[in-house]
Parts: C-alpha cells; structure tokens; sequence
C-alpha cells in the first residue's frame, strides 16, 4: 500500500489539501464509501481486479477459505429445521458479536420547532443518549393527518459526508443547502425521498446517528491530540454554510473512521453495534408517538442507509417491513474485491463466521423484505449481488415464505431514482 492511500498515515499539510482539492466541487462518488481511499468520479467504471486476484494479493483465497460454507447459524445449514429456534440462536450469538452498547430507557424527546412545509407538518425533534451531542432528527406526516399512520424510519446514508446526517433525504425548506442540493440530484433523482414517502400517507422520522450531522465528532473535542490533519477541518463549525470548510471536514472525517473503529473494538463494541443502539433509539421515538400505528412501521435506506436497514430489520422485532437500497452483497466480496470502497459501519468482527452478509437481513423472515440493486453499482460486483439475492431466497423458501421476498435489478450505478422511490413506496404501502 503506497503513502497515497494508506489510512493509517499521519497526512502532512500538503498531503490533505491535495486530497481536499478533488472534494471541493460536490460531495464523493459513493455514497456507502468511507473515503478512506481516493474516490473515483461518478460515471466511471470501478475496477474490478481481475478473475482470480484479491485486493489482498495472494492472501486471498486463503482468506476465503477460513469461513465455513454455509456458516454455523445459517437457516441454509441442513442441521435448523424449526425456523423459530434457528432464529433463537442465531439472532443471539449475532447480537454478542454485533455488540450494541446499552442505551437504557427511551430517550426524552424536546420539539425545537413545528411548521408546515410543502403539504407536510414538520417537527424539528433532539434527545439526548448517554453520550455525546443531541441527536437532531425531523420528523415529517402528511398536514392534516388527524388518525394515527404507520410510521417508517427512513435512514440516511454515509456519502463520505459526515458533516450532514438526515438532511440529506429530506426537504424543509426552498432553499437548500448547494451541497444538499446537488447530493440529491445526483443520488435521489433531485428528490427529498423522505418527503416523498410522507406524503404517501406516513409518518416519517430521520435521525441523525452516531458520526453524522449533530452526532459528528468536532474539531475541537480532539483538537491538539497529535493524529491526522488537525488543520483546516475546524473552519467548518465555526462557518457551517461554507462548501470548502464542510468538504475540508469531511476529508478529516473520513481519515478518523480508523481511530473511531479501532477504539470502539477496544471499548468492547463495534460501529455497526453502536449504529443499530442508535437507530433502535430513534425507534423507540417513532414508535411512542401517538400519531403512530406501533405495530405497523417499516424502515428503509439507500446505501449507508441501506446497510442500516440489514442490521436494524435484523435485530428490532418492531419493523414489519423494510427495504434495503443499495447496499446487498456478501463477505466475499468485501474481503476479495471491494472492502475499500466501504465503510467500517459494515464490520463486526467473527460474524461471517456465522451468518453471510445477506442473512442478518434474512434473521426475521417471514418480515417482508425488498432489495433493490443497480446492476452497474460501483460499490459492489454484480456476480456477488446475485448471490446475496440467492442466498436471502433460499431463505426465505426454506421459512415458507417465498413471496415476503423479492430483489429488484435497475440499469445504473448507485442510486435510489425515482423509479426505485415508487416501487419501495408500493412495497411498503402493501405491507404496512
């Protein structure tokens, strides 16, 4: 690995701002990417290494190798035939090596602001977890909804930006953010997805979670610790509307997922561990309110999101239905071809010894799930999303419910188009 791409360098001042330069102008190609490497420019083919070779080199195969097939606690293996006690066992071990902290009672939830916007109520909601800032969170129903709705948890995704969390799905004023903006266009198809599906007769929450938006870590709280490139990544607090601060932090940020992985391990738990607390805390919210149908709620997200949405559905017996956009593939293809190109919010250590990737979504089936994915995504090889599909199918026909599954393949690289927006919005208005 050359100085270029190495994580684990300490970037001198040139070094930062040559890579900061490229962000400048919009926000990085992927949205699930960490951007821990350089981004390669939307429109362009991602390479794929050629048939045989591994990102690893010759450690590959080997690597490959280690996991058994099918894992121990796959519902594929031929020793679970009761599906109830095969979920027992495989939601628990699961759930010991995800490692979600404990976050304790339901969170006390303060409205900053309520308004109307676009035939939309609006309530800017924050809530304090046991660490960390308030977590900022908008929720959105339809005006003059009188009946309680079913409720859907709509999950941002990762983007390389840090620096905003929910604002990027959502839409409560004319004038948005340029970057905002042009993360919309480019991803979403110049929509504010989750205003959209609020208007189809839900109420909506979008949260903040751990490292994004009010949750991020700032500048100051590690300010003179001597790691990375402490030096311009500050400017963006003190000027939030200023494009080349907000992309001068998001580098930083980008550098700083090793440090927050690697400290998280050592405090005992995992990102994806700490996500899904945080996402189960934001849950707990959606579902106490008493314009919310509780046993009708559904949760869905567009890469970042979408991996939030396999671990959530996974684990949190209240979602009745989910789609996962962006964001299915399997452990192989993370460890051969593509780790790079992700974020460490995927990893807990020791689970791909026990479930493939696909299976934390597969964990409650019968719940209806969607999976929509782009045939040209850059994030993941085709070869592999078609074998998560078959994987999450046999799973789902074992359980006898073939028809609580379907996957969708749509032409283009990472999105969540309108198109894809209107067949979520059916499978969820046929579920939920």
């Amino acid at each position: 690995m050359n100085d270029e791409t190495d994580p684990c360098r300490c970037s001198s001042r040139r070094h930062f701002l040559k890579s900061t330069t490229g962000m400048l102008t919009g926000l990085p190609a992927y949205i699930g990417a960490s951007s821990l490497f350089p981004v390669q420019q939307a429109g362009a083919q991602a390479a794929v290494p050629q048939v045989g070779k591994s990102i690893i080199g010759q450690y590959g195969s080997w690597a490959s190798s280690l996991r058994p097939s099918p894992p121990t606690l796959s519902f594929r293996n031929a020793r679970w035939t009761d599906r109830v006690k095969w979920q027992h066992h495989a939601r628990s071990k699961a759930r010991e090596l995800v490692a979600p902290p404990d976050l304790g009672a339901p969170p006390q939830v303060r409205v900053e602001k309520a308004y109307t916007f676009d035939g939309l109520s609006v309530e800017e909601l924050s809530w304090q977890l046991p660490y960390g800032r308030r977590t900022s969170a908008i929720l959105l129903k339809p005006e003059g909804a009188r009946e309680p709705l079913p409720g859907i948890l709509a999950l941002h995704d990762h983007g390389g930006n840090k620096y905003f969390g929910a604002k990027k799905i959502i839409r409560t004023s004319a004038n948005a953010h340029p970057l905002l903006a042009e993360h919309q266009e480019k991803y979403y198809g110049g929509t504010a997805w989750a205003n959209e599906v609020a208007k189809k007769g839900h109420v909506v929450l979008v949260h903040d979670t751990f490292a994004f938006g009010s949750r991020r870590v700032h500048y100051e709280d590690v300010e003179g610790i001597p790691w990375g490139p402490l030096n311009v990544a500050g400017k963006a607090d003190a000027d939030p509307e200023n494009s080349t601060n907000i992309a001068g932090y998001n580098a930083w940020a980008a550098e700083h997922e090793n440090v927050i992985s690697k400290s998280l391990f050592c405090a005992g738990t995992t990102w994806p561990g700490v996500t899904l607390a945080e996402d189960m805390a934001a849950l707990d919210v959606l579902a106490g309110r008493p314009d919310v149908i509780a046993n009708m709620i559904g949760c869905g997200g567009l890469s970042g999101g979408g991996l939030r949405t396999v671990y959530l559905t996974g684990f949190d017996e209240r979602i009745k239905c989910a789609v996962c956009i962006g964001f299915m593939s399997t452990w192989d293809d993370f460890l051969a071809r593509k780790a790079y190109t992700h974020t460490w919010m995927v990893y807990a250590p020791l689970l791909p010894n026990h479930l493939e990737f696909p299976e934390i979504f597969g964990l409650r089936v019968p719940v209806p799930i969607l999976v929509q994915n782009n045939s040209q995504d850059q994030l993941f090889t085709l070869a592999d999303m078609n074998k998560a599909d078959s994987i999450l199918r046999e799973v789902y026909a074992k359980a006898g419910a073939a028809d609580h599954y379907r996957s969708s393949y749509h032409d283009g690289h990472h999105k969540f188009d309108a198109t894809m927006q209107q067949e979520s919005f059916d499978w969820f208005a046929k579920w939920l």
